[in-house]
């Protein structure tokens, strides 16, 4: 299925007087992309991930998790809606009821047949230009994560998993095992939340 586009320079206002809220779509570059419908899959992939991520931010208190329908307002021509998005409490005037007034602080897509181009090129290049300091990729048709963090030059550079773990530097001491993603049926999540929690502790 094939992303829906409205072509034209729309504006942030333009975009939030057009788009419902049960809807999902990006603003970039002022071009309105509205995401297919989705699948089942993407679906149980992204409560797994949202599970997970959203207990160890709060069991940490690092700050907030959102899923999907956020939009983050990054200029009057830039507002996307991450799959999966966090804020550092350092960053909590950023939120408001409305949507998040500036970058988050990670970003996560989780890749579809329809967002290909966009989530690895589009938006690699809209998060970076923005300051998102981390952005991850996951791609369940290619069973792949593939991690960027920004340098010190503003620039994603990859980064490689150690001893097999995928780990944040924005949500401090969270870490995933790609494993456990593709696995059938996945891990409980709240069992790997509780481990992930438990092995981070002291770091």
């Amino acid at each position: 299925m094939r992303t829906k586009t409205r072509a034209g320079c729309f504006t942030y206002d333009d975009f939030c007087a057009l788009i419902r809220e049960d809807q999902k779509a990006d603003l970039i570059d002022g071009v309105i992309y509205m995401a297919s419908p989705e699948n089942t899959d993407a679906n149980d992939l992204f409560i797994w991930l949202i599970i997970i991520l959203r207990s160890y931010a709060d069991k940490k208190k690092l700050g907030r998790v959102f899923g999907s329908r956020v939009a983050c307002r990054l200029d009057d021509r830039n507002a996307p809606e991450p799959d999966i998005l966090f804020v550092r409490n350092e960053h909590r005037e950023r939120l408001h009821r409305g949507g998040v007034e500036g970058p988050p602080d990670l970003a996560i897509e989780i890749v579809s047949p329809e967002s290909v181009e966009r989530d690895y090129e589009k938006k690699r290049k809209q998060y970076q230009r923005f300051g998102v300091s981390e952005y991850w990729i996951i791609d369940d048709e290619e069973k792949t994560i593939l991690q960027l963090r920004l340098n010190s030059r503003g620039q994603y550079t990859k980064v490689q998993p150690r001893h097999g773990m995928f780990h944040s530097e924005v949500l401090t001491g969270f870490f995933l095992d790609p494993n456990w993603l593709w696995q059938k049926p996945r891990p409980f999540a709240l069992d790997i939340a509780q481990q992930v929690i438990a092995g981070s502790s002291g770091k």
